[in-house]
């Protein structure tokens, strides 16, 4: 089981991405479960289950989002042990950084076996005036693209070319060993690459 992490300002597009990696990687036959605080915030008709004490929402092609019981790492357990899934997306709420989820899963892989996929960051083109320049912003962003394998470049068929010049720079300056894609959920660009990069394993925990 990877554990998989989608990271990001609010409003930089996670959900979208998220659905649109569940749907590229079930092509290839990859089980994933999403977690989520609510399995009503992932806009996909299915049906809705209670399995093993969690909320569980079938979302197709054999993958499933489920709703966080109790805490992560419960919820990690219950997974390893029950679901089984190839990979977990986490997507980490509020001011969650990704060393965080990271802490988790070791404690969790005392149970179940668990591996680390990569930490997927968000930047949001259209905004990147906003996201480094507003002081409170710019330290959770900064956090964020600091713990990050790869960094999105997302909503670049909106940006102008100066704008995700702009937000390379800004994440090359942060952290220089992330890798830098370009990503957009209109065009499809980018989520192929991602879904393989998800599929990586990076390390145990």
């Amino acid at each position: 089981m990877k554990l998989v992490q989608v990271a990001g300002y609010l409003g930089s597009g996670k959900t979208t991405l998220i659905l649109d990696l569940v749907r590229a990687m079930a092509v290839d036959g990859v089980k994933v479960a999403i977690l989520v605080n609510d399995v009503g915030e992932i806009p996909v008709d299915g049906k809705v289950l209670s399995l093993s004490g969690m909320t569980v929402k079938d979302i197709g092609g054999g993958c499933v989002c489920c709703q966080v019981a109790g805490n992560l790492m419960k919820t990690l357990e219950t997974l390893g042990t029950t679901q089984k899934p190839d990979i977990v997306i986490v997507e980490p709420t509020g001011i969650a950084v990704p060393e965080s989820i990271r802490e988790t899963a070791r404690m969790a892989s005392r149970r179940v076996k668990v591996t680390l996929g990569p930490v997927i960051v968000l930047f949001d083109t259209t905004r990147v005036d906003k996201l480094i320049s507003y002081d409170t912003i710019n330290r959770l962003v900064a956090r964020q693209v600091n713990d990050a394998d790869i960094v999105a470049l997302s909503k670049v068929d909106a940006a102008s070319e100066e704008a995700i010049a702009k937000s390379a720079a800004e994440v090359a300056r942060i952290n220089p060993k992330a890798r830098i894609l370009r990503l957009s959920a209109e065009s499809g660009e980018g989520i192929e690459e991602l879904a393989r990069q998800a599929q990586r394993e990076l390390a145990p925990v």
